[in-house]
């Protein structure tokens, strides 16, 4: 019988488990994940007003309580936790679906400034990631800039200008809540360093902008004509031909009214971070243009907007992982068909899929595929992976390396007592913002 272990409970690690049970009828898959919760970014990345994209975990769920598989979360792969080696021991094959912990930065001067912060640790924040850094992001801020123009951004920058209204049927943790509904943002620039023609968001997503309350949309008729693509979209694939229809009609909308202002501005790359002592004040940008080669170049010409809150979007990256082989350059694990390579040959018994396997690219759907080839490679490998003797239960290895799992028991006790926070401010569910609660909630007590 053939165990095998999956670590990360998110959308690739849930896939992957559930091509495994689905295509060897004994197979026993045990998901681990660093966090008591599951779900990964569905849980945590997914914009807590984007419900439709947020029930996916309903699916997930049906994975994690096939009967074949099991979810231990609050386990540590790695330093401070069980070692890759360990793991290894105690599996037939371990297939690591750990995404891209860590954001890209700009690498300009004033990037550590007070109120410089990645797109990444805002929306940790405001869907009550237990590593989130503390409250603070919007307090005293009038003016904000997000620098990217893909799908994060948008979504921060449309819980920017949310109000409490729209924001309280959300699970969004009760100080975030408190927080963004007495924000006083109320001009937020995305700015993007190439043309409307090559952004990344979604057309659906941008349409959410001009659907928000009290918020007036606008962009700039003359950066988007700068985009010989945008001037004549025909050539343009169908997803980048909508958004230029979108921008084209805000373009020519007479101008409406708001408390919240947003403006899209393309063709403009931050070099500075301007300072008021410790704190941003500003964004310097240049003006770029395309060089004719699919490319930029830089004109010269700069521009400030006044900025207490910087945000940047530019993109996920994945780390190094204890006891295994990373290609820097790329920020993944070196693979074929998901089979770990180690100096040139495929390693027994150790695969990836997900991020960490192809890089941050794709949507969620995109994970299914990805973990079938992961799978297909592995249950290919499994002849000669099931000759190891492996204990019949891992979780008492588990502890012994310092570890106390959290099962799907408590998983369940966590939900239950997010439900009763929520009954208890009014709202809906709402979710425990930090390890403490969590782990006290796992363990079938009341969170502090």
């Amino acid at each position: 019988m053939l165990r095998v272990a999956v670590v990360g409970s998110g959308p690739s690690g849930c896939y992957t488990a559930q091509s495994l049970v689905q295509r060897d009828p004994e197979v026993l898959v045990d998901v681990l994940d660093r966090l008591p919760c599951p779900y990964g970014l569905v849980r945590y990345g997914v914009a807590p007003d984007h419900e439709k994209i947020k029930s996916l975990q309903n699916s997930l769920r049906t994975v994690l309580e096939h009967e074949r598989v099991r979810f231990l979360g609050g386990v540590q792969v790695g330093p401070h936790g069980v070692p890759a080696a360990r793991l290894r021991e105690l599996y037939h094959a371990v297939v690591y679906c750990v995404g891209a912990a860590t954001d890209r930065r700009l690498g300009i001067p004033g990037e550590e400034l007070r109120g410089s912060w990645s797109a990444t640790e805002f929306v940790s924040w405001y869907s009550a990631h237990p590593d989130a850094v503390a409250d603070g992001f919007v307090l005293g801020a009038r003016s904000a800039v997000v620098i990217g123009v893909g799908n994060v951004a948008v979504d921060v920058t449309r819980m920017l200008a949310r109000g409490a209204t729209e924001l309280s049927p959300t699970d969004m943790p009760q100080a975030a809540l408190t927080s963004l509904a007495t924000s006083e943002v109320a001009q937020v620039h995305m700015v993007g360093r190439r043309g409307p023609s090559q952004a990344r968001f979604t057309t659906k997503e941008l349409r959410e902008l001009s659907t928000l309350p009290d918020t007036q949309v606008t962009v700039n008729a003359a950066e988007l004509e700068l985009d010989p693509d945008y001037v004549d979209p025909s050539s343009l694939p169908a997803a980048q031909r909508r958004n230029v229809e979108v921008l084209r009609g805000w373009a020519t909308a007479p101008p409406a009214s708001g408390r919240h202002h947003i403006r899209l501005r393309f063709f403009l790359r931050p070099v500075e971070l301007l300072a008021d002592g410790d704190r941003v004040c500003g964004v310097r940008l240049e003006r770029t243009a395309p060089d004719g080669h699919g490319g930029l170049t830089g004109t010269g010409r700069y521009e400030e907007i006044e900025a207490q809150l910087v945000l940047r979007s530019v993109g996920y990256r994945g780390v190094p992982l204890d006891g295994l082989p990373f290609d820097a350059a790329h920020g993944t694990v070196p693979h074929i068909a998901g089979r770990v390579v180690r100096d040139g040959a495929a390693a027994p018994g150790e695969y990836v899929a997900g991020w960490i396997k192809r890089g941050p690219t794709g949507v969620i759907g995109t994970n299914r595929p990805c973990a079938k080839e992961t799978v297909t490679s592995l249950l290919e490998d499994a002849p000669a992976l099931v000759g190891k003797a492996v204990p019949d239960d891992p979780t008492a290895a588990l502890r012994a390396e310092g570890c106390e799992p959290v099962e799907w028991s408590g998983w369940q006790a966590i939900e239950r007592a997010e439900a009763a926070l929520g009954a208890s401010l009014g709202r809906g569910v709402v979710k425990l913002p930090d390890w403490q609660s969590l782990m006290t909630a796992a363990q079938g007590s009341e969170p502090l």
